[in-house]
């Protein structure tokens, strides 16, 4: 009797296949082609979490944002975005001020070109208006006195600093903290409106008061607001 010989057929989980090349081929291709396919379920399955971590990221930044604040003068207005994190103290300081309304009808009664611009302790009367009370020094932050940004203006005692602040109009290095020496705090940069800043800068000054360079006509701030 002629002996049939049987063949088992492959299991499915078998690699070790002998195909012919034409077969190989096409098996290959169709096995690309059904990774891509699961690749591309893969992603509509973890994009849309994906995408929600990103929205929630850049919803936490936003939350996270530095407070801003408007200084509106009889120039224009100046936008003033604080350091919270950096000068935690000085903005709270700073922040308290405004909302007591306390800069409202003050002066810049200060101006030098090319050197700064200060306010916010003199009254329209050339009058100083006391603080209600200091802040801590905090220079150490590592944040420099260079062109646009806001820090708080001093006597001698670094820790002496009350509502009076300045707008720097060039790089004054010389004001940074430096070497254990105390600086003048920055806690603030210009965000928008620096031109208006700049008007102020180029004013006409005299002596008035016992003080020097102060304005011929009043720079006054109408008031500063936190911008929403």
């Amino acid at each position: 009797m002629r002996q049939v010989r049987l063949y088992r057929q492959p299991s499915l989980a078998t690699t070790n296949i002998s195909l012919p090349r034409r077969g190989r081929v096409d098996y290959h291709v169709r096995m690309k082609i059904l990774d891509r396919s699961k690749l591309f379920r893969e992603l509509a399955r973890v994009l849309p979490s994906v995408l929600l971590v990103a929205c929630v990221s850049l919803s936490s930044l936003a939350q996270a944002a530095n407070p801003r604040v408007a200084i509106d003068t009889n120039h224009g207005v100046i936008e003033v975005e604080l350091f919270e994190k950096l000068a935690p103290l000085t903005v709270a300081n700073f922040l308290g001020l405004i909302e007591s309304g306390f800069y409202e009808g003050l002066i810049f009664h200060r101006v030098i070109a090319n050197f700064m611009i200060q306010g916010g302790g003199y009254n329209q009367q050339v009058s100083y208006v006391p603080g209600p009370k200091t802040v801590a020094n905090e220079s150490f932050n590592g944040v420099k006195n260079t062109k646009g940004t806001v820090a708080m203006a001093r006597l001698s005692d670094p820790d002496s600093a009350d509502t009076q602040f300045f707008i720097n109009v060039k790089d004054n290095t010389h004001l940074d903290a430096a070497g254990g020496q105390a600086g003048y705090t920055v806690f603030g940069r210009i965000s928008a409106g620096y031109e208006v800043v700049e008007s102020i800068e180029l004013v006409s000054t005299h002596l008035s008061h016992g003080m020097a360079a102060v304005p011929e006509e009043l720079v006054i701030i109408s008031s500063i607001t936190l911008i929403e």
